[in-house]
């Protein structure tokens, strides 16, 4: 009989799970001994590596000044207003301002409100069109789900958000043939620069930049999702720098604490950020219980302090580069079928006969090695910044044995 956990993207009946109990670096154990390599840095997001004792030397010192209070009118706190200088500072959008949330899913739904009501306080109020792409993932609360361009994940949970609308991934002509149709009717389009729940998708030469021109000439704000993105992934603070495109509004979360504290966020450029301040007697309703929560902010902005000590973002580079290049072989035997990615997450594609799923648990269980498996036939990967080669070269190992079980 199920426990009383009722887990997430699981099957509800399931009864057993994989309990893991501790983690260094890129190292994870089980509640059995065994040691696995996390090539997922848990959920896309332990780029610092676990078990930093100055991360919970730094939750533990600002939970015994300041452990949490609200940051609704009219109170803040030092640490978010440090955090988000910090973050202002390593925006791609110059004059950033930044809205503190919870989380990936959190900071989507904001980002969809604000370009909206952003486009209201300018004048605009028929701009209510969001469009996304298909394959992108963009959380679970309803404005993320009504986004999402993975199919399953908007089934069966009635009707979504309104006026959102997916085109196909990398037809950019087909976005074009919509926002001239509806062009006065859009208030943003959002995209992932590389799309990765949806199964490490980069996008295609130009795409990105054509974006950024379509709704330039549509009166449109451009929105990247950058949670998985963002923090070094890709070799750059952000992929907005990585892809030289500069997008209206940021959103992000993740690796922005590693996860050693749940925290997300969206940079807001001054194109939506102007039109909400002209009116002062305006009032943005809306925000989020533990928006600008103090504890976690430090976490953030130790988390950003090891980052750029340590040189994480350009070792993003180097684990990229390790990892492409061992499954790139593995490719030119026949063990996988394809590789793509870029920065520090890739992806396996397998051939038609190949089970991802199986792939999957050969690689944990035999392999002891931890991925992400997509349908039947890719396998994910995206490491803590801080393995190590010896430990990429697990995963690459892991891979050729699980193929050839």
């Amino acid at each position: 009989m199920p426990g009383a956990f009722l887990p997430s993207f699981a099957k509800p009946a399931r009864e057993t799970f994989v309990k893991i109990v501790r983690g260094e670096g890129a190292l994870l154990w089980d509640s059995d001994g065994r040691e696995l390599v996390d090539g997922m840095a848990s959920l896309w997001y332990c780029a610092i590596g676990h078990g930093r004792a100055e991360m919970a030397d730094a939750i533990a010192a600002q939970s015994r000044t300041l452990a949490a209070y609200s940051t609704f009118d009219p109170f803040t706190n030092e640490p978010a207003e440090q955090l988000t200088e910090t973050l202002r500072g390593l925006s791609p959008i110059p004059d950033s301002r930044v809205f503190l949330t919870g989380s990936g899913s959190e900071s989507i739904d904001t980002a969809m409100k604000l370009a909206r009501i952003a486009h209201i306080q300018a004048g605009q109020p028929q701009r209510t069109l969001i469009i996304s792409r298909v394959r992108g993932y963009h959380g679970t609360n309803y404005g993320g789900t009504s986004a999402q361009g993975i199919a399953p994940n908007r089934e069966n949970f009635g009707p979504l958000v309104g006026d959102v609308v997916q085109v196909p991934a990398d037809d950019i002509e087909a976005l074009a043939s919509l926002m001239a149709s509806r062009g006065n009717e859009v208030a943003a389009v959002i995209s992932e620069p590389v799309q990765g729940a949806g199964g490490i998708f980069p996008p295609t030469d130009g795409y990105l930049a054509a974006l950024r021109k379509l709704c330039d000439q549509h009166g449109a704000y451009l929105i990247f999702d950058e949670v998985i993105t963002g923090f070094g992934r890709l070799g750059t603070w952000f992929g907005a720098h990585f892809y030289d495109v500069q997008p209206d509004m940021i959103t992000f979360a993740k690796s922005v604490t590693s996860g050693y504290q749940p925290l997300g966020g969206v940079l807001v450029g001054p194109a939506v950020h102007q039109p909400l301040a002209a009116d002062p007697n305006f009032i943005l309703r809306t925000g989020f219980t533990y928006s600008g929560h103090p504890t976690v902010c430090a976490a953030a902005l130790k988390n950003i302090e090891i980052m750029q000590r340590e040189g994480l973002v350009d070792r993003a580079r180097h684990v990229g580069g390790r990892l492409k290049a061992g499954l790139a072989a593995l490719a030119a035997d026949g063990v996988i079928d394809h590789v793509r990615g870029e920065g520090a997450m890739w992806a396996a594609g397998l051939g038609p006969t190949a089970d991802a799923m199986k792939m999957r648990d050969h690689m944990m269980n035999v392999g002891g090695v931890v991925c992400r498996a997509l349908n039947a036939d890719s396998l994910l990967f995206c490491p803590p910044l801080v393995i190590t080669d010896e430990q990429v070269d697990r995963i690459i190992d892991a891979v050729a044995a699980a193929a050839a079980a």
